[in-house]
């Protein structure tokens, strides 16, 4: 999909209407980062030879420090440069900021090879794999928030304590709740609509100011693409009305924010593959062996749908965030739920938050899909009641450690991922433990501080 033409682009430069192209990549956080460059510069130089940047964007936690552990950029290699080489299909205007358009790059070295661990490059390799068998992944990401009455500025100054919710009460589905934050709202469906989005609507959610604004499903690298231009933009525009919303997978001891994450395949043609209404559940045996494989692989590959220490908190029992491997029809008690149905079948991961790097998710969806294709796989019975009181199901992982310990050692992973990627994203992991279990918080400060 082509948002903003380079033709196009060079015509609004010279008119005077676009100044600032910034030039972006999704990091391991999943946060987009990257450089303003001047329209004209990126015109005439940026947009075939690369902006760089340097190799430490993936190699830092979630503060930007520096930390040890990844092969690709340390003290021992000089924290060198990397080249984003704009992906043209991306360019795009930025509707609201004022003369800006946006593209988003893939990451390069200097001799030309790409930046394996890059989240849109893992993503990239699993959608050639599905390539080599004809198929290729539609997805669609639902993705909530919460906003919040303060800006950002002052959540930072309270220590992200005391917020004021945008709500009072659980508003899921309610019209009049959700009105009052709809000047906000608005601006951000119009704004997405003028960035290349294709918005279907917005809804309220469960806990306090939580809200979902969900867009229109496309081809697996343009939906993560656009989920990045979302997310980032959603905070900025949040920003511009006095306000800040939260992503975060976990907020409250209430409801968190998930990012169920809907995938389908078709053939290179546009053929739907996944119905057969002459098959159990109308599912064809491509598409269980599919689903066989994702439900078979979902704990160890649980650390691309859950990267965060807090990711781990919203996983619990009748929260209609998944705890057990199960999957079942229209069954929002299960990790994998099946719902639609002929061409409009599809399987629907609800392990992710608000919190997951999308490109790595839905990676991980498609290596685990692949190797029950391979494998040839049997599909179990779905779950016809409370996945939660399913006394022999397997759990989720409890825990980012657990979840690391099984990502490293899943041979689905180094298979699909390669050792480095593994690695790579085991050392963030075990980063943001360490950082974790260093950390005094208050919750112990209350228990331990005069009783203790």
């Amino acid at each position: 999909m082509v948002n903003l033409s380079r033709t196009e682009l060079e015509q609004r430069v010279a008119a005077g209407d676009i100044d600032t192209v910034i030039v972006a990549f999704t990091d391991m956080q999943g946060r987009l980062t990257g450089k303003r460059v001047s329209a004209r510069m990126f015109a005439d130089e940026v947009a075939e030879r690369g902006a760089e940047c340097c190799s430490y964007l993936l190699a830092v936690d979630v503060d930007m420090n520096t930390v040890a552990g990844y092969a690709m950029s340390n003290w021992n290699t000089g924290y060198g440069d990397m080249v984003m080489m704009p992906d043209l299909t991306t360019l795009r205007l930025i509707p609201w900021l004022p003369g800006s358009a946006l593209v988003l790059a893939d990451l390069m070295w200097h001799d030309g090879s790409v930046v394996e661990p890059a989240p849109r490059r893992v993503l990239r390799r699993q959608l050639d794999r599905l390539n080599q068998y004809g198929l290729r992944a539609y997805v669609a990401t639902e993705l909530e928030f919460m906003i919040f009455d303060n800006t950002y500025r002052q959540a930072w100054a309270a220590g992200y304590r005391g917020l004021t919710p945008a709500s009072d009460y659980n508003m899921d589905y309610a019209l009049l709740a959700s009105t009052r934050l709809e000047p906000l709202l608005r601006d951000i469906r119009r704004h997405m609509q003028g960035a290349g989005l294709r918005c279907e609507g917005v809804k309220g959610e469960c806990n306090r100011g939580q809200q979902e604004i969900v867009f229109g499903y496309d081809e697996a690298l343009i939906t993560c693409d656009n989920h990045s231009v979302y997310k980032h933009g959603a905070k900025e525009i949040a920003d511009q009305h006095g306000k800040s919303l939260t992503f975060m997978a976990k907020y409250d001891e209430r409801e968190g924010n998930s990012c169920h994450i809907h995938m389908s395949l078709r053939t290179a043609d546009g053929s739907a593959v996944l119905a057969d209404d002459g098959q159990p559940h109308g599912m064809s045996p491509t598409f269980r062996s599919f689903v066989a494989g994702q439900l078979a692989t979902l704990g160890e590959l649980t650390l691309f749908f859950a990267p965060n220490i807090n990711s781990y908190k919203r996983f619990a029992d009748r929260s209609f965030a998944p705890t057990v491997v199960a999957w079942g029809l229209d069954n929002r008690t299960c990790a994998l739920r099946i719902v639609g149905r002929g061409r409009d079948m599809r399987v629907e991961c609800r392990v992710p938050g608000g919190d997951v790097n999308q490109y790595l998710a839905v990676a991980a969806l498609i290596a685990g899909g692949l190797s029950g294709i391979e494998r040839d796989l049997q599909l179990p019975p779905p779950c016809t009641g409370n996945a939660y009181q399913a006394a022999d199901a397997e759990r989720l992982p409890g825990t980012l450690a657990e979840a690391a310990t099984l990502f490293e050692g899943s041979t689905v992973a180094r298979q699909a991922f390669g050792a480095d990627v593994v690695a790579h994203y085991v050392n963030n992991a075990r980063i943001e433990l360490a950082a974790f279990n260093a950390a005094v918080t208050d919750w112990e400060r209350v228990r331990g501080f005069e009783r203790l």
